[in-house]
């Protein structure tokens, strides 16, 4: 096993983030221990740093959309060895209970994610079970392989949204996990896919990809539909955008709420009964979920290359401060380790 110190980047609380030297994990026997070497930055953790997340207590290691190399195994690991090239679900569940059992191991309640209740991937290295680990196929790189996390989630939304190609969509929010829900849909044959949000730079990725950009409430009152779409997506969590969704789907259609910017808000109900709305929370994924992004991202069909960024561990916090300021164009920034 590998011993000593290494170097993480380290949540020490509100808008705190530091470069320390810390202890390299211990994995447990059925554990394997990953050598990091690329792992994105997720918008949950922005409002980690900010102090707005009750699951990131400082101090912590965050970091749960990775990729590595195996650098060290359990005594009870059989199906992945040192030098494996690998990617991981980061959302550790029992494996036994009704929930896990049914395939929705993202409703675990003893479920912990790594990055939040365990020591995360912005470090050198990183503890994670076998169960939850992919092995990497050679044709992608690290980078693409710490996009397999945040895609399942789309992929996930998608999949509860029942997105067909004769739907519209309006997906409010073109942070990462709202750009990828507008790939995930458009890979489904959507030819309308609407995307809402203020900042420019990313509604000018949103038309690259081939989605419909919405600057404001007055353009999208331009070009919602008669009726309303026929299925809403909100990737941010605000009352506004949570609303904005409500009140711009049709009768009869379906909104899926996964913005976890706001623990509570004000909703149009009676909107939603009188419409008979089909309200959908989506949080993570499921296995399946996971191979898909997984599949999607090996045939070639997700690339967000163009507009990510990748920058050193040890500028984590200047990323930080610049996603949350003004990230320009940049879907995704790539911590490299």
């Amino acid at each position: 096993m590998i011993e000593g110190k290494m170097k993480a980047l380290v949540y020490e609380g509100p808008k705190t983030m530091k470069m320390r030297e810390v202890d390299v994990p211990r994995p447990a026997e059925d554990e394997v221990l990953i050598r990091v070497a690329a792992a994105g930055i997720c918008g949950s953790e922005l409002s980690g740093y900010l102090g707005h997340n009750s699951l990131r207590k400082p101090p912590l290691v965050m970091g749960h959309e990775f990729a590595g190399t195996i650098a060290a195994v359990g005594a009870r690991v059989s199906k992945f060895a040192v030098g494996d090239r690998v990617t991981a679900n980061p959302l550790v569940s029992c494996g036994s209970c009704s929930d896990c059992r049914a395939g929705h191991a993202n409703l675990c309640a003893a479920r912990s994610l790594i990055g939040a209740g365990r020591p995360g991937a912005f470090a050198e290295y990183v503890a994670v079970p076998e169960g939850n680990l992919y092995a990497l196929p050679d044709s992608l790189s690290f980078e693409e392989g710490a996009l397999a996390e945040p895609l399942a989630c789309a992929v996930r939304i998608a999949r509860l949204a029942r997105v067909s190609p004769e739907d519209s969509l309006l997906v409010v929010g073109a942070g990462p996990i709202g750009l990828l829900t507008l790939i995930a849909a458009r890979i489904h044959g959507v030819r309308s896919v609407a995307v809402m949000d203020l900042n420019a730079d990313r509604l000018s990725i949103v038309e690259q990809l081939g989605g419909i950009a919405i600057p404001d409430a007055q353009t999208l009152e331009r070009l919602k539909p008669p009726r309303g779409f026929d299925k809403a997506v909100d990737a941010v969590g605000l009352d506004a955008t949570r609303q904005s969704c409500m009140l711009s789907t049709r009768p009869g259609g379906r909104v899926v709420l996964s913005g976890l910017h706001s623990a509570d808000s004000s909703l149009p109900v009676n909107a939603a009964i009188r419409n008979e709305l089909t309200l959908l929370g989506s949080f993570g994924y499921n296995p399946i979920d996971f191979d898909a992004a997984l599949q999607w991202l090996s045939d070639g069909l997700v690339d967000l290359a163009p507009w990510t960024e990748i920058r050193p561990l040890d500028q984590g916090g200047e990323c930080f401060e610049k996603l949350l300021g003004n990230p320009g164009a940049i879907a995704k920034m790539m911590l490299q380790i």
